[in-house]
């Protein structure tokens, strides 16, 4: 288990990483609209293609985007279910450990007010 929930841990990481970038949010953004040939995505950044290609790249390296060739073009897809996936496995670990400790903090609290006359919380 832990390996897996490492492996988790690094997937939910790359997905928030790539999502930090102003960049690479716009391009999510574009790609929610369609999908969209590599060229048809630098066309709406005054950067490099270079640097689009290395966005792309990150986006892809974290499962937020795909590619696929037709002809000559390289089209890329935004992966929806990728970002549901990463959010919901660090709101459900996040959730889950904060719920688990405020139930133990309630016990504690309920304890110590029935060791000193009997009134818990």
């Amino acid at each position: 288990m832990g390996r897996d929930r490492t492996g988790r841990l690094a997937r939910i990481g790359k997905v928030f990483k790539a999502m930090a970038d102003g960049t690479r949010r716009r391009i999510l953004e574009l790609l929610r609209e369609g999908d969209r040939s590599a060229g048809e995505i630098a066309g709406r950044f005054s950067l490099t293609k270079p640097a689009i290609s290395h966005h792309l790249s990150v986006l892809k390296e974290a499962g937020l985007a795909e590619e696929r060739r037709e002809g000559q073009q390289i089209i890329y897809s935004l992966r929806e279910d990728s970002i549901v996936e990463a959010w919901d496995g660090f709101l459900a670990r996040f959730c889950r450990d904060r719920v688990a400790r405020r139930e133990a903090e309630r016990r504690k609290r309920a304890e110590s007010g029935a060791r000193r006359g009997g009134r818990g919380s």
